[in-house]
């Protein structure tokens, strides 16, 4: 079943890449008592998600922060040093990278998708969400190969 607006969200395990190493990190931990923007991409380097969805929370994280964002972060079925190496390359200052490696948070969001015909496998879908407390108060997702509702500034629009 897929999450919806008031659902909170599940608890799993997430490993966040930092400059000593890969760090694991509990999603209720993570999003208790406070306001995450969160989006996922289907995966780190690809061409849509470097050129547009990573940029779009990037540039417009001021604005989001002055709406009462605590933290934005970014959701990806890929492993934390490949996670890490996407914020250096990309130069994300902004943005906090989270790594579900294994896809156990897409799959318990109910939010996968099969990359298989592209060499993917399994992913995350693109989407974005605003959580308040562990809760969802906002879902954007998009439809396959469509990047518009996922982005900042249509979460922007909505805050």
């Amino acid at each position: 079943m897929t999450i919806s607006v008031g659902d909170k969200l599940p608890d799993t395990t997430l490993i966040k890449p930092t400059e000593n190493g890969p760090e694991k990190v509990q999603s209720s931990d993570f999003f208790a008592g406070r306001k995450v923007a969160l989006f996922s991409v289907p995966g780190a380097f690809t061409p849509t998600c470097s050129a547009k969805h990573l940029p779009s929370f990037e540039d417009h994280a001021a604005e989001l922060k002055a709406r009462g964002v605590d933290e934005i972060a970014c959701t990806a079925v890929n492993d934390p040093f490949v996670m890490g190496a996407w914020k250096d390359t990309t130069g994300a200052k902004e943005v906090t990278m989270l790594s579900d490696g294994n896809g156990d948070f897409a799959r318990e969001l109910g939010l996968t998708m099969d990359g298989s015909g592209f060499g993917l496998g399994q992913r995350g879908q693109r989407f974005s969400m605003l959580v308040e407390d562990g809760v969802v108060k906002q879902l954007n997702v998009e439809q396959p190969g469509d990047y518009s509702v996922s982005s900042a500034e249509h979460m922007l629009e909505q805050m």
